[in-house]
């Protein structure tokens, strides 16, 4: 399948919402509702209130222009940080794939989009949070991130676009 990838827009933010599920709950389990996510300010800050200023993010449509992904980049400040807060000038990756689109190479795509909008926007760093059993892990190793520190069994990874 061909994706196009484009720019997120304020349009976008139910779908980030709803790839923000798909991140929290990346074992697919289901033990988790949209609701009961954004319910959580520790998680609902990653896309409350989009776009903010300085949120950069990428979204993948599928062939019929349904969208498949998407991967941005928000500011969070130390007195509300996210789960791989590294420091308010570090804005905080998050990537979501839908479920009928996972394993077919969207996540890495996204990802190198994002790295690319993150260059030409100037930022310097970029953050993350991931389990280490994450399938996702790998992917981020291998685009560049590294362990900068962890807490409460998650990773926190950091790289340079």
């Amino acid at each position: 399948m061909a994706y196009k990838i484009r720019k997120a827009v304020a349009d976008d933010a139910a779908f980030l919402a709803e790839m923000l599920l798909a991140a929290f709950d990346w074992r697919g389990t289901g033990r988790f509702t949209l609701s009961e996510v954004l319910a959580r300010p520790d998680v609902a800050h990653y896309v409350a209130g989009w776009p903010r200023s300085g949120d950069l993010g990428v979204v993948a449509v599928d062939e019929a222009g349904v969208p498949a992904g998407a991967c941005w980049l928000r500011y969070l400040p130390a007195d509300d940080p996210g789960y791989g807060w590294v420091a308010a000038d570090v804005p905080e990756i998050t990537l979501g794939v839908a479920d009928a689109h996972r394993r077919r190479g969207l996540g890495r795509m996204l990802l190198r989009e994002l790295l690319v909008v993150a260059r030409e926007a100037g930022i310097a760093q970029l953050s993350l949070s991931v389990e280490p059993d994450n399938h996702a892990r790998g992917l981020y190793l291998a685009e560049g991130f590294e362990v900068v520190g962890g807490d409460g069994g998650a990773e926190t990874l950091s790289r340079r676009p």
